[in-house]
């Protein structure tokens, strides 16, 4: 070998040395860097010719492996989504307070059973009648602020979704900037570990807002799908495309999350014709979409049927009562039904007409049921009319209100129900038409409404309702457009339903109380029906398809729930007394301490009730259900975040252990290239002083 080659191999040592050693003080700079992937120079043989002529020396690689990598963007999509729902799910709860808390749903329904129980042990107490009805305005008031807090919680879910989507719309544009980098760098055949380490933290962060599934591809660049499948990112950009409804209140329906082409500065141009599927796109974004779309609205829908459940329960006592004294009217509320719509009522109940004092001065007992299957509500009230003789009188408006006044103005009324009692989808006439109610509703009538499929509908062609299926999950499953016709009946309505997109996930049916059901079909248990719009209104009473049908909790209308007026400071307004049967006129039919009525409210806050769709319970059961259910729901995300974090910790550490950068392992690999740095500038000096030598014999 020439001295020329010797120079020329030691030089090459000299110069792996150097690369070798900038890429291992990189590797030793870099030691706490999240997500630094080390580096490593390849070092080859230099062969020309068939002779060693030194070290090729290599561009640094990145040294990662993909599997790792690829193991950490599908545990931060877990990790992301459980992380949203935990910390929501743990807000929702703490609304409900701490059991046994005074505050509390349950508190409130235990305290107006006591209020009620305490009326049954002191007559003519205007104290414990005042702070009955206190009790009552109290849990209306707790159940409503409840459902106000869950609309701002699901506000809140909403405001964020707009933020991550415009987080991962700007992540998206990175990894397809850094895309090209690294396939531009790779071409040139230089490092690109710098820009795919840039690359790797963005899909990271990205795969926690959505997960997502990455591809490799020959030149450098990754792909990137959601987890439903949808392309986001490949040559060509994506972005997402959110319209965020203004406002900052909760809305009845969501716009989706639509995919669009973008050039290369991130602005979007035409629709992909895909949208990521809410709930199943997973990460954070899925999470939030699941908490908007089926959490939240499945907790107010129960706080609607608790609210339902307890006027129902109050009521059904407060119409089976009378104030003492009586009052000279009685008006009822809107239920839906006018003059001439069939009455529908069987059994009996008695009306009457007293003195101040509960002294009889006239009586009447309709039997419904030999009114006639013909019978309307008109033909009830020309039987009522009839029956006490001038006395009183009963009318009901255009909007189907029920009235009933006493002629004389010292008299007053009282009903009671007969043997057997009235009844039309399980309540009695005085309840079904308001007319002693304790708690009111000026969107709802409270009450099931006893339709028959052969009934008319009432609405109008022109009036719409808007319903959406989703599943247990907070995914759409199907949507459909109800369209009455003017004329329709209800079956008409149960029939267009059953032959919309629902269809494909379940049927509709009207029960015997008249409310729509929506069976699921099996492998669909939990899809729930909601309505996001409504603009019908049945005859011009004011009540719409949303509170006739009994779909969702909304028919109860919470949000206009409360006291009755006149029993607001005058709790003596408060049905208490009960009116006596077979009393003949002139002898006193209602007592002036009888607070029978207080024992039957008692046992209605106790009874058993359907709570629609939700099964049988009694009111403390069911909010205790409700309470529990958010309860369990918390820990169980809790759980679920503690270990889908300590799963993704797990990736990070196994992904970290084989590409990231090892102290020990660096300093050792440090000395070798000391050693041979120092080797080759040895070899370097020997050969320096070969040539001195060989020059010194040539003088």
């Amino acid at each position: 070998m020439s001295l020329t080659d010797i120079f020329s191999s030691a030089r090459s040592g000299l110069s792996a040395a150097q690369a070798a050693l900038k890429t291992v003080s990189t590797n030793i700079a870099n030691v706490g860097t999240p997500g630094y992937a080390r580096e490593a120079v390849s070092l080859t043989t230099a062969v020309v010719q068939g002779r060693v002529t030194g070290v090729n020396v290599g561009e640094p690689s990145r040294i990662a492996d993909q599997f790792l990598e690829d193991l950490v963007y599908g545990r931060a999509g877990e990790a992301g989504r459980a992380e949203v729902e935990a910390g929501y799910l743990d807000r929702l709860q703490s609304l409900l307070g701490q059991p046994g808390a005074e505050g509390g749903i349950p508190a409130r329904i235990d305290a107006l059973s006591a209020a009620a129980t305490a009326m049954t042990g002191l007559p003519n107490s205007p104290q414990t009648v005042g702070n009955f009805v206190a009790q009552v305005r109290d849990a209306i008031a707790s159940l409503q602020q409840l459902g106000q807090d869950a609309n701002q919680v699901q506000a809140d879910v909403e405001a964020e979704i707009g933020y991550d989507v415009e987080r991962a719309n700007s992540l998206l544009l990175r990894i397809h900037q850094l895309n090209g980098e690294v396939a531009r760098l790779d071409g040139l055949g230089r490092s690109s570990s710098g820009a795919a380490d840039r690359r790797m933290q963005s899909i990271e962060e990205l795969s926690g807002l959505i997960s997502v599934t990455v591809r490799h591809q020959t030149d450098g660049r990754i792909t990137i799908d959601s987890a439903d499948g949808k392309v986001l990112l490949d040559r060509q950009l994506r972005q997402l495309d959110y319209a965020i409804p203004g406002g900052g209140v909760a809305q009845g329906k969501y716009p989706p999350i639509a995919i669009r082409f973008a050039d290369d500065a991130g602005t979007p141009g035409a629709s992909t014709g895909d949208q990521l599927s809410g709930a199943a796109s997973g990460g954070a974004i899925g999470g939030l979409v699941n908490l908007r779309d089926s959490v939240v609205p499945g907790f107010t829908d129960q706080l609607g049927l608790l609210f339902g459940g307890l006027a129902e329960a109050v009521n059904s006592a407060s119409n089976a009562a009378t104030a003492m004294p009586p009052p000279n009217a009685l008006g009822g509320r809107a239920t839906g039904l006018l003059g001439m719509d069939r009455l529908g009522f069987s059994g009996q109940a008695q009306f009457a007409v007293t003195d101040a004092q509960g002294t009889l001065v006239a009586t009447t007992t309709i039997d419904f049921s030999a009114l006639g299957a013909g019978a309307t509500v008109n033909t009830a009230v020309a039987a009522i009319n009839a029956g006490l003789g001038g006395a009183a009188t009963a009318s009901i408006d255009a909007q189907g209100v029920l009235s009933i006044i006493a002629t004389a103005p010292g008299n007053g009324l009282s009903i009671g129900q007969g043997t057997p009692p009235s009844d039309r989808a399980g309540v009695g006439f005085s309840q079904f038409f308001g007319l002693n109610d304790v708690i009111q509703s000026a969107d709802s009538a409270l009450t099931p409404t006893g339709f028959a499929a052969t009934d008319p509908h009432g609405f109008i062609t022109g009036q719409t309702v808007e319903l959406m299926l989703r599943d247990a999950t907070g995914r759409e499953l199907a949507s459909a457009s109800l369209s009455p016709q003017t004329g329709g009946t209800f079956g008409a309505l149960v029939t267009s339903l059953n032959a919309s997109a629902l269809s494909a996930y379940g049927s509709v049916s009207m029960d015997a109380k008249g409310r729509f059901v929506f069976t699921p079909q099996p492998g669909y248990a939990g899809a729930r029906l909601s309505i996001p719009s409504d603009s019908t209104d049945r005859a011009g009473t004011g009540r719409t398809f949303t509170a006739l049908s009994g779909l969702t909790g909304a028919w109860a209308g919470i949000e206009s729930g409360a006291v009755r007026k006149e029993l607001v400071g005058n709790p003596s307004r408060l049905p208490l007394a009960t009116l006596q049967s077979g009393i003949a006129i002139g002898s006193r039919a209602l007592g002036s301490g009888d607070v029978s009525g207080a024992l039957s409210m008692v046992n209605a806050l106790n009874a058993v009730r359907d709570f629609s769709g939700h099964g049988m319970a009694s009111l403390q059961r069911y909010t205790s259900d409700l309470v529990g259910g958010i309860g369990s729901a918390a820990a169980l995300a809790q759980d679920r975040m503690t270990d889908a974090t300590a799963r993704k910790a797990d990736a990070v550490n196994r992904r970290d252990s084989f590409s990231g950068v090892n102290l020990d392992e660096e300093l050792s690999q440090m000395v070798v290239l000391q050693n041979s740095y120092g080797a080759s500038a040895r070899v370097i000096t020997a050969a320096s002083q070969m040539y001195d030598t060989l020059i010194e014999m040539m003088r």
